[in-house]
């Protein structure tokens, strides 16, 4: 059976939408920005269809299998990450925390400027996870 994937471009744009959102509450200060890509990468997360990712395949210029292609359950992982700090930042500007939601929402921000460099800590991440897993089973 062939892994799930998802082309690069549209995983890009999903990091470009946290990004932009993340810009906007901070310049604005309205938490509600952080919903759009909460929502969205809750969905892609634990409903396997991000919202963004979706409206981003029309407009692809080529057959979707043409561009490099992304691992699906790598990007559900980072997905989680995403969801995770967005909420806790949510949260934190809800409950007039300002430092806790500038730190949360930097985490995403920083993870997703870095993936569009080149580097993804997510990846980073879930492989020193399961290398230890491999190591502790593996005795």
């Amino acid at each position: 059976m062939k892994p799930k994937t998802i082309p690069k471009p549209l995983v890009q744009l999903n990091q470009w939408s946290i990004i932009l959102f993340v810009l906007s509450f901070w310049f604005f200060q309205v938490e509600h920005f952080l919903l759009v890509p909460l929502a969205a990468n809750a969905c892609g997360a634990f409903l396997g269809f991000n919202p963004i990712v979706k409206a981003g395949r029309a407009f692809l210029r080529k057959d979707a299998s043409s561009y490099i292609q992304e691992d699906a359950d790598q990007q559900r992982f980072n997905s989680t990450i995403a969801v995770i700090c967005l909420a806790a930042g949510y949260t934190s500007s809800l409950a007039g925390w300002s430092v806790a939601s500038v730190v949360f929402t930097a985490l995403v921000f920083v993870s997703a400027a870095v993936a569009l460099l080149g580097f993804c800590i997510g990846c980073f991440i879930r492989f020193q996870w399961k290398r230890y897993q491999y190591k502790r089973s593996n005795g």
